[in-house]
């Protein structure tokens, strides 16, 4: 896609511009500790050679600050980032980078006073965060032009056909200041017409196709103004979109005014309700990828024994293969592949896809063991190490039983906005389905999930999994 290609030249460029900036900072900084906090701490002068030290450090240092940004979110979605914010950012992370920093560069130094530790926190904290600032706010505002003078365009789809569509059209194409949007077409929703939008817009499809719309155009944007007599009908249909990347703008009308849900958004002129595309902060989502990767490592490394013992009773106790492997729905709908301890005879679903229930005489006797006890969900630690898992988050499910589920609850689809877990609040309050009912009845948990998603809910998911494991509570 054209808009990915574009976002990830732009974040190159930042992922640069932070490297010379940080590596930049710590020249001076190091400049700054020879020629003036050094000779105060030996009383004579020191020659600025730059040694072993200096270009390891000007080759590593930078690293650790592009890290820390990308864990900020600094990195992700450049183009829609106020200069504003990108400041305050920033100044964050500098302060806890300099902290970091101060500890692993300078605490061990030999001082005369306490002053030398003052100045060269200062130093390296006021040097970092003024030339990295000050290089995004000239980045900000050359991306702030591109966008202004239509260099930088963002694909939308205007969902609407009648006067308020027009009117929305009228205020964003008009405004002094372009917003980017670039309006590739108009989709109605239920008949409502304008004739002055269908001469200025084409209607490209039909409000039941919104999803392939997104996927087929590149679309990055959608504006839904709809009539007053077509807000009935929204309701699945922004359920539908949220599994997709495009950002959702509702034009409101006079209750949401009154109920306090409209909010300033990037339309100007225009307000908007703005759908919220991150679950997590970008910080959080980060760290809860990282906790994932490591203790996947740790898992896979230190219970190796575990998994060799397990398999080989698994083979020896009923015929057939160590490993069972089928596929299952991901993150944004994607179909992996899952691993488990085979934990039923071989031939358990000879007559199709079939749901196990608590007394399921397909389930072999150790089988029932390693359900009790998760041992047959531990493979899944590859799935985590390679990304299309994670330790917490709702339970994968096969694509023939989500056709059957979303006839019931269309919003299933929003578990596919987050990676699938090993375990998860539907896991821990509801445990396995049996049926499709409990499979719905389970959803209202995992969509609880899914709005309150914290490091800390999944710390204290986790803590619950593990009470279930020690109590064999499992099934």
């Amino acid at each position: 896609m054209l808009s990915v290609k574009r976002d990830r030249i732009q974040t190159l460029v930042e992922m640069l511009a932070d490297y010379l900036s940080a590596g930049l900072a710590w020249t001076l900084y190091y400049a700054f500790r020879k020629l003036y906090l050094e000779p105060l701490r030996f009383g004579q002068e020191v020659p600025l050679e730059f040694n072993e030290t200096f270009y390891l450090g000007f080759t590593l240092i930078p690293v650790f600050w592009i890290v820390l940004y990308h864990i900020s979110g600094a990195y992700f979605d450049v183009y829609r980032k106020s200069r504003l914010g990108v400041l305050g950012t920033t100044l964050l992370v500098s302060v806890l980078g300099s902290i970091i920093l101060f500890f692993a560069v300078s605490l061990d130094d030999f001082i005369l006073s306490y002053r030398y530790y003052y100045w060269s926190f200062g130093a390296l904290f006021t040097l970092h965060f003024s030339i990295t600032a000050l290089q995004r706010i000239v980045i900000g505002t050359l991306k702030s032009r591109r966008i202004q003078t239509g260099k930088v365009q963002f694909n939308t789809i205007l969902v609407g056909s009648g006067p308020k569509a027009w009117e929305i059209f009228k205020t964003i194409e008009q405004q002094s200041v372009r917003s980017g949007n670039r309006f590739i077409g108009f989709v109605p929703v239920n008949g409502s017409d304008c004739e002055e939008l269908k001469k200025a817009l084409p209607c490209i499809g039909q409000f039941s196709d919104m999803v392939n719309l997104i996927k087929e155009k590149d679309v990055e944007e959608v504006i839904v103004a709809p009539e007053n007599s077509e807000h009935k009908y929204l309701g699945k249909f922004l359920t539908e979109l949220e599994v997709t990347n495009a950002i959702i703008k509702v034009i409101p009308d006079i209750t949401d005014f009154l109920l306090g849900s409209v909010k300033m958004s990037a339309i100007f002129g225009a307000p908007v309700i703005e759908l919220r595309r991150q679950l997590m902060p970008q910080w959080q989502k980060s760290l809860k990828r990282l906790f994932d990767i490591t203790v996947s490592i740790l898992v896979l490394t230190l219970l190796s024994p575990v998994y060799l013992i397990t398999a080989l009773i698994v083979v020896t106790t009923s015929k057939g293969p160590a490993l069972y492997s089928h596929f299952r729905v991901g993150l944004n709908g994607k179909s992996f592949r899952i691993y488990k301890f085979r934990s039923m005879y071989s031939d358990a679903e000879s007559r199709g896809p079939m749901l196990s229930s608590k007394h399921d005489s397909r389930i072999t006797p150790f089988g029932r063991f390693m359900r009790k006890t998760r041992l047959d969900e531990i493979p899944q630690f590859y799935n985590v190490l390679v990304g299309t898992m994670s330790i917490v988050g709702p339970r994968p499910e096969r694509q023939f039983y989500i056709d059957q589920i979303v006839e019931v609850a269309p919003h299933y689809r929003l578990l596919h906005k987050v990676r699938p877990g090993i375990t998860g609040w539907g896991q821990v309050k509801f445990g396995y389905a049996e049926n499709i009912d409990e499979m719905v009845e389970r959803l209202k948990y995992d969509i609880l999930y899914i709005e309150n998603m914290t490091i800390a809910l999944d710390l204290k998911i986790l803590i619950y999994t593990f009470l279930i494991v020690l109590q064999g509570r499992g099934k």
